[in-house]
């Protein structure tokens, strides 16, 4: 298995539709391209020698004030595995490769939110549980909070910089407000 990363309007047509496909298994109605290009959305593919896309997922990034302070955020969106190879650690390969190129693109902190019931396996490919944390998507006018009814969402999180690292202590119990906007709600 090969980790392969695009630029969202790069992903080479055949990979392209084996993304879009295993998205729609796991996200239906979520469509071809998803994001809104000011995130700078990238793809990343966990790809079979054969060529068969098994998971895939997308990172997003923008600058988040919080705190007084102005972060480089990214974080993940999308998170698909194809069900015949659900249990077999591609998911987690593909996350943990994500979390370490969020790491090495300058980002200061990784966020994004996942069903409780996920907890285990995001913190199994490294990333951490920000305790009591909200993130509020959307934008300021229509936010979009992850505790909002009828979701049932945990914040994780990676601090990559020493800035971040210094800061982290500003993250748990608070409300993030991330508003990537109309188009990813909450990545």
């Amino acid at each position: 298995m090969r980790v392969v990363t695009y630029a969202e309007p790069e992903v080479p047509s055949e990979l392209r539709a084996q993304a879009t496909a295993l998205r729609e298994q796991a996200w239906p109605g979520l469509g071809a391209s998803p994001h809104d290009r000011a995130l700078n959305p990238v793809v990343m593919l966990l790809v079979s020698p054969e060529g068969e896309v098994t998971a895939a997922l997308d990172i997003l990034s923008k600058d988040l004030e919080h705190g007084g302070r102005t972060y480089r955020a990214a974080g993940l969106s999308a998170v698909a595995t194809a069900e015949a190879h659900r249990g077999k650690g591609n998911g987690r390969q593909l996350v943990a490769a994500a979390r370490e190129a969020i790491a090495q693109s300058g980002a200061d902190v990784g966020l994004f939110t996942c069903d409780r019931p996920l907890r285990g396996f995001y913190e199994s490919a490294g990333w951490s549980v920000l305790q009591d944390a909200v993130l509020v998507g959307g934008t300021p006018q229509e936010p979009f909070p992850s505790d909002r009814p009828g979701f049932d969402k945990v914040t994780m999180a990676g601090f990559f910089t020493e800035r971040a690292r210094r800061h982290a202590d500003a993250f748990p119990g608070s409300r993030i407000g991330l508003y990537p906007g109309e188009i990813d709600r909450l990545w």
